[in-house]
């Protein structure tokens, strides 16, 4: 199997690095091109730092991070620390970054890879959509390179930052409208999704058990991660958003969805960045997504704990 070119964009987040460690333990799958990181769940220099301490933690100083975007197109930034922690990764202790900084922007990195490619690469976007937006203003040849994108992001129903609308498309809801509107392969993974993988007690003893260094370090980051949406939404145990972006490139048959016609309320005080999905595309408004539905949460967690049981 000849790997998939990949690039991950992120905002690491506990939930950002355990996406990370997916991609990084799976070689065989991924020639992973590079990680860009974008303001979210903390500030840039967080997520930045953020995700060469997880390519270090796993040990794969070959893959090369690009800091991007330090705000939204249009609105101030909203960040997550509530949820993350203050320094974005909560509960696990990891040495300084040693990899170097490349000089590049994650804008210049992106535009770079999808015009030059020789074959379409796909995206991964675990956070805000500000990068991929910005270098779709900037270049909008680079479509032509994009394999595909499959975005955490939206919900079906309510959202997790207001009652209309999830984070990633909230903190930058004008960035999902460039991206949404482009014209790309996309592919959701919204709460929907989500809130069906939950890290119950005896999934995360059995991280835990690991015995490895990136298991008490994913162990640790995720007994504190989470437990503000447990109370929120009263489900069994926290979710885990980003890690199914990574598990549905590695096993699409975990998931099921549809084509729907996918928009962005961008307008709107009350339902801004509302992703209003539409199961019933028209000629007016026809599919531009796969919108994903469910996932075998048994199944997702026995992949994450093998895969990352191998780093």
């Amino acid at each position: 199997m000849i790997p998939r070119p990949l690039i991950i964009d992120c905002d690491p987040g506990v939930d950002d690095a355990i996406a990370l460690l997916l991609a990084l333990a799976s070689p065989a799958e991924f020639d992973l091109l590079g990680v860009t990181t974008v303001a979210g769940n903390v500030p840039l220099s967080l997520t930045t730092a953020n995700a060469r301490r997880i390519c270090h933690l796993a040990q794969r100083a070959d893959v090369p991070v690009y800091a991007g975007c330090p705000r939204p197109l249009l609105r101030s930034l909203t960040t997550a620390e509530d949820i993350h922690g203050a320094t974005g990764l909560q509960g696990a202790a990891l040495p300084e970054p040693a990899l170097p900084l490349p000089a590049q922007h994650a804008v210049a990195f992106l535009i770079e890879q999808f015009t030059t490619a020789s074959a379409p690469i796909t995206l991964a976007t675990l956070g805000p959509l500000t990068n991929l937006a910005v270098a779709l203003i900037q270049c909008p040849k680079i479509a032509q390179g994009i394999d595909r994108v499959v975005i955490m992001g939206g919900s079906l129903g309510g959202g997790n930052v207001t009652p209309a609308a999830e984070f990633n498309i909230y903190v930058d809801p004008h960035a999902a409208k460039v991206v949404v509107e482009a014209g790309l392969p996309l592919t959701m993974i919204g709460l929907d999704v989500t809130h069906q993988v939950v890290t119950t007690p005896e999934r995360l003893t059995a991280l835990e058990n690991l015995g490895t260094p990136v298991g008490k370090a994913a162990a640790g980051m995720l007994r504190y991660y989470g437990q503000l949406d447990v109370e929120r939404y009263g489900l069994a145990a926290p979710p885990l958003h980003d890690p199914c972006v990574v598990a549905y490139l590695l096993r699409p048959d975990l998931f099921t969805g549809r084509p729907m016609h996918l928009a962005i309320e961008t307008e709107g005080s009350l339902c801004l960045g509302r992703t209003v999905a539409n199961a019933y595309p028209t000629a007016a408004a026809p599919a531009n997504a796969t919108v994903i539905e469910t996932v075998d949460a048994e199944g997702f967690y026995t992949l994450l704990t093998e895969r990352l049981g191998k780093l």
